[in-house]
């Protein structure tokens, strides 16, 4: 299959498409459990972290959030952080933060320089993304910009508008994350990305969720997709495997290449 996979260079770390970059998602509801899951996750060595923020439970105080980051991030060593407030509308927790006051705390997040991505959804308002958009070019953190869908599969030609639209922003790399209802969804998803690989000038990441959707996870980076999530000590969303099951995935794939 002819790709044209881009290049994410992160912590030092090149991420070119040759394999799935595995991401592994922290969940805890305070620092003592964000600890004890880093610490089965580390030893499993992912090629990233995502700390799922909107399940912690003191996200209203700032200094308890960066008290969590630095622990993280001094635990984590060399494996980037993707950070992620995911909102209750594209399937996280509920969290006691409004939208104005969820964009300062990744802004305060953003200028630590303790975190290499940073998620924000498609969704929210245009001020708000080119206002992170701006703070992440000038602090050198990458800008996922991202598009959840936990009920159906959108179009494929929906599903390029919403790659286009974080081309737009200037987004480092776009997220689509959609609910089959069938395999014809699950192939509208793998067309769409190897759609997006082959037109965008940014990395994508494209997963099809769920029972039906799993298959993505495990074959969608010969599709173009750079990165995928897997199950280090909890899932974080529907269809995740085990990180060692996709890893003997990929290299049984990778073998005959």
């Amino acid at each position: 299959m002819e790709r044209n996979s881009k290049v994410l260079r992160v912590k030092g770390k090149v991420m070119d498409g040759q394999s799935p970059v595995i991401c592994l998602p922290l969940i805890g509801k305070n620092t003592e459990e964000l600890m004890t899951e880093l610490k089965t996750i580390k030893a499993q060595e992912p090629d990233m972290i995502e700390w799922r923020a909107d399940f912690f439970e003191k996200l209203d105080e700032e200094e308890k959030v960066m008290e969590a980051l630095l622990k993280i991030e001094d635990l984590a060593g060399e494996i980037p952080l993707l950070f992620t407030i995911r909102s209750v509308e594209e399937g996280g927790e509920p969290i006691p933060l409004d939208e104005e006051t969820k964009v300062h705390l990744l802004t305060s997040l953003i200028e630590t320089n303790k975190i290499e991505l940073v998620d924000y959804e498609l969704h929210n308002e245009d001020r708000y993304i080119k206002h992170l958009r701006e703070v992440t070019k000038s602090h050198g953190v990458k800008l996922m910009v991202s598009y959840h869908n936990f009920k159906q599969t959108p179009s494929l030609e929906a599903l390029l508008e919403k790659g286009k639209k974080a081309e737009q922003y200037q987004a480092d790399l776009i997220k689509i994350a959609v609910m089959p209802a069938d395999m014809k969804d699950v192939l509208v998803l793998l067309e769409a990305t190897h759609n997006l690989d082959t037109h965008l000038t940014i990395p994508v990441v494209a997963i099809s969720m769920g029972e039906h959707g799993s298959i993505s996870r495990m074959f969608g980076w010969r599709f173009g997709s750079l990165i995928t999530f897997a199950v280090g000590h909890q899932g974080s969303a529907p269809g995740q495997i085990p990180l060692k099951d996709l890893r003997t995935v990929v290299d049984i794939i990778k073998k005959s290449l």
